[in-house]
């Protein structure tokens, strides 16, 4: 139910001009949903953080993310639930594997589509991961998520796209 909710949030909070093609819902599993959007067309795997360290200043998420037309396949991202300090490193623990993301703010991506499909192979494999670094004040940022269902999310995601070119 939670993810329900985030994800009507999250779809109420883009743009009327995003919202003309919804997106349609390729499947729920355990907490991460698998979308379709025509209107780009993409398709991604999202899920919402199951923790978060102190208050959240925006909604944070993470998703793999297919973009058939730019030949994107399997693209990391993640939207902090607070803005990071600029030059603080942005962590991502998936198991015993670690990897730094590049990106700014409060927004993460891997560097290359190598890093892209080794965060997707240990995530196939781990029970969870989590996402770390530090405010402009000084404060803990760090985003956990479960990651029951996100193989066959991230798989529905890329079945979904799969005849677009």
């Amino acid at each position: 139910m939670r993810l329900r909710t985030f994800l009507i949030a999250t779809l109420a909070a883009l743009p009327a001009t995003t919202l003309a093609a919804t997106p349609t819902a390729l499947g729920i599993f355990d907490g991460w949903g698998a979308f379709r959007d025509p209107a780009t067309p993409r398709c991604y795997a999202l899920a919402a953080p199951a923790a978060t360290i102190g208050t959240p200043t925006v909604k944070g998420y993470a998703s793999v993310g297919y973009w058939p037309k730019s030949r994107i396949r399997g693209q990391f991202y993640v939207r902090l639930s607070k803005a990071r300090a600029p030059g603080r490193d942005l962590r991502l623990t998936i198991g015993s594997r670690r990897f730094i993301l590049t990106g700014n703010g409060a927004h993460g991506w891997a560097s290359d589509a190598r890093m892209d499909a080794a965060i997707i192979a240990a995530m196939r494999s781990a029970p969870s991961m989590s996402v770390t670094s530090s405010t402009a004040t000084g404060g803990a940022i760090a985003d956990t998520y479960r990651l029951r269902g996100a193989a066959t999310a991230i798989d529905a995601a890329a079945l979904g796209c799969a005849k677009i070119r």
